[in-house]
């Protein structure tokens, strides 16, 4: 029988490292999981672990490179400017606050390639703009959010779209990565960043993490992470993110990296 791992990367700051911790202990304990947080160097490894019973995925990757092989246990809300209930969107920032047309041959920074919060939804900004899929005059990738807002204040790019729980995080505990940055738009809402599990039952789960929301000793791990409850969405919920980028695709799309 394999032993089990869970992972909740995608928000592991070092800041809110602890709370993640006693989140975690508190949460296992009502799912009855006897597994410590795994926090491997590749952070999208253990999304395709057989041996998963509880993790957090990014919406882009559980609708593209996961779809089929994990479930949705739930998708938690966050007490966020930008999140309304299961909903978040992503927060645009650059060091000018210009009308979205004047970044045309920009240089825009991206996180990952298959990221919703930073790449999707910056596409799905300035695609309306672009011109036989070109907008920018090309884009780096940075590896995560906080890093792509470095190399805007640092000018080796000039704009990024960042995860609005994440910009939530840094005004709380790291507002000089936003000092002498302007949010200049909004990408539209989709479902947040799913909890999924691949070993697990998702029912039970989902029974586990009622009790651990309803936990008053979890309470300041919960505010110290921002979650605020959690609604239970399908695949077909989802569907909104590729809805969008088919919709995109189809009016001329727009290449980044």
């Amino acid at each position: 029988m394999l032993s089990m791992i869970a992972a909740l990367q995608m928000y592991d700051w070092p800041e809110i490292r602890d709370a993640t911790d006693e989140w975690w202990r508190g949460l296992a304990g009502h799912l009855g999981v006897d597994a410590g947080l795994s926090r491997p160097d590749d952070f999208t490894a253990p999304w395709f672990a057989d041996d998963l019973v509880f993790g957090q995925t990014c919406g882009y990757p559980f609708t593209h490179a996961l779809k089929g092989r994990v479930a949705c246990v739930a998708t938690p809300h966050y007490a966020a400017d930008g999140c309304v209930g299961p909903d978040y969107c992503s927060i645009l920032f650059a060091r000018e606050n210009l009308p979205l047309p004047a970044f045309r041959d920009r240089v825009a920074a991206v996180n990952t390639p298959d990221s919703m919060s930073g790449m999707l939804a910056l596409k799905l900004v300035f695609a309306p703009y672009a011109e036989r899929g070109r907008f920018f005059a090309r884009a780096i990738e940075t590896g995560g959010h906080l890093a792509s807002l470095a190399a805007v204040r640092e000018g080796r790019a000039d704009v990024c779209a960042i995860d609005c729980v994440c910009v939530a995080l840094a005004q709380r505990y790291r507002p000089d990565a936003l000092a002498g940055l302007s949010p200049i738009a909004r990408s539209p809402s989709v479902p947040g960043l799913p909890f999924i599990t691949r070993a697990g039952d998702p029912a039970r789960l989902r029974e586990g993490l009622s009790q651990a929301f309803a936990d008053t000793g979890l309470a300041s791990a919960r505010d110290a992470l921002l979650l605020s409850g959690f609604s239970v969405l399908d695949q077909a919920s989802y569907g909104r993110i590729t809805a969008l980028e088919d919709a995109m695709e189809k009016a001329g799309g727009l290449s980044l990296i």
